[in-house]
């Protein structure tokens, strides 16, 4: 059960009747409003992912309000070197788009891969950001590497540490925007729930992204089911990223999964966008071009416009 407090009077009147039932019972402070969760509710209701709890929310992350229009974050899958970083925030700007993406930890299949540049990734992170003027969103694989985060706009939970629950809880606990990513095993319902354990902690800035599950279809890296994504349009009141560069693993079909995603109803795209892709030290064959950028821009956000105005006819 989850009851929200109008006021302090409300607040205290809440806690006495739950206390005095012998109900056990947390609360937190969301969204500026007390909630209160106890035992006994309805467990597909009671949720504070729930459009049943919110409508709609926006995201802001340093000034870019996800949920309002089309926003788009761009980057290297990793951030291999200072001039490199700063190179492309340079560019994925002029092409666009509202944020900067980039790896500074890396978690990847094999130990022998490139691991990212851990906190030195982060100050050149920031230092496109200085430049540029966009917010920054990298991944957090450890709650023991939150120190170097600060300058951190937003903090991405990848699909590997989707269900990594002592993580979640800790960014729960945090007042950071969280980009949260599905696992690649995980249903649409599982990945909600995922975002509970972050909402549950106090911590209502969280967009929902999808990235693809893995499937038996291998023409594709991973399948992207758009209907995951109007699934969780339906449930939520969270807003909803796509990320199409994981999900096709090929540079000549992230501009249609995209568009597919917008078509959906994402409210955001994160794209992986390299000035020289073939020579990225990871992920080379789903990373565009910046002028690849501009023109995937330019059409999502074309198409973002033309559904909205549908809507509100």
């Amino acid at each position: 059960m989850i009851v929200i407090a109008k006021d302090e009077n409300d607040k205290r009147t809440i806690q006495e009747d739950l206390e005095k039932r012998g109900s056990e019972y947390h609360m937190i402070k969301l969204y500026d409003n007390y909630v209160f969760m106890s035992d006994g509710g309805d467990e597909e209701k009671d949720r504070l992912y729930s459009r049943k709890f919110r409508k709609k929310s926006i995201i802001d992350v340093s000034g870019v309000r996800i949920g309002e229009g089309l926003k788009i974050a761009a980057g290297p899958c990793s951030v291999e070197n200072e001039e490199m970083i700063l190179d492309i925030a340079r560019s994925v700007k002029a092409a666009g788009a509202d944020m900067i993406r980039g790896g500074a930890f890396k978690p990847r299949t094999s130990p022998y891969s490139f691991q990212g540049l851990g906190e030195d990734g982060i100050k050149y992170l920031v230092e496109a950001k200085e430049e540029t003027g966009l917010p920054i969103v990298t991944e957090i694989m450890n709650p023991a590497y939150y120190r170097y985060f600060d300058g951190v706009d937003m903090l991405q939970v990848g699909s590997r540490n989707a269900q990594n629950f002592d993580l979640l809880r800790f960014l729960g606990k945090q007042k950071k925007p969280v980009l949260l990513k599905n696992g690649m095993g995980n249903t649409a319902k599982e990945w909600l729930e995922t975002a509970e354990y972050i909402l549950s902690g106090g911590n209502g800035n969280v967009v929902l992204c999808y990235r693809g599950v893995r499937g038996i279809e291998n023409s594709t890296r991973f399948t992207m089911n758009v209907g995951s994504i109007i699934y969780a349009k339906s449930e939520t009141h969270l807003p909803i990223c796509a990320d199409p560069s994981h999900a096709s693993g090929r540079r000549d079909f992230v501009e249609s999964m995209a568009l597919a995603s917008v078509a959906a109803g994402a409210d955001m795209l994160e794209i992986e966008v390299h000035n020289d892709p073939d020579r990225a030290l990871s992920d080379a064959d789903q990373q565009i071009t910046p002028f690849d950028l501009k023109r995937i821009i330019e059409k999502a956000r074309a198409l973002k416009r033309e559904l909205d105005a549908w809507d509100k006819q």
